[in-house]
């Protein structure tokens, strides 16, 4: 187990305000210490996760929490970005969608994503499942480090 001094880094790749906002909630109440950063499409995505512009500075995320269809730059090209780069592949990608199609599935698990959750339509249930999501991922899971060994 790889030891943390400061809290998980979550990235949130979401256009919709209200799954951010319930999403914030959720890991509020959840158990693991946890900042959450979000943006709001996949071109903000990669200059966060490159580092980039507005976003010089911030830190490497543990974990991304990925929606599909996003506005500029959709999920899929995230994704695709994220696994290709050597820097990033290693971070888990979370596929986090209101898409149930089996070909979103078989398309985001072939570009490697590490799961596919579908969300819940039921605000109680979207909760639950970024608990478990925050639960499986930043207790259960070991985590590769931030940085190269």
């Amino acid at each position: 187990m790889i030891e943390r001094n400061g809290p998980m880094e979550i990235l949130l790749v979401e256009d919709n305000p209200g799954d951010v906002r319930l999403t914030k909630e959720a890991l509020k109440e959840g158990k693991v210490y946890s900042n959450l950063h979000a943006v709001k499409d996949g071109v903000e995505a990669m200059e966060f996760l490159r580092r980039a512009g507005r976003f010089r500075g911030v830190p490497r995320p543990d974990i991304i929490l990925l929606d599909l269809n996003l506005p500029r730059k959709d999920g899929r090209e995230v994704l695709q970005e994220i696994k290709s780069d050597h820097d990033l592949k290693r971070i888990p990608v979370v596929v986090l969608t209101t898409s149930k199609a089996e070909e979103d599935v078989l398309r985001t698990y072939n570009l490697h994503a590490n799961c596919y959750v579908t969300k819940p339509v039921d605000l109680e249930k979207f909760m639950v499942v970024v608990k478990t999501i925050d639960s499986f991922w930043l207790t259960v899971v070991t985590l590769p480090p931030t940085r190269d060994a």
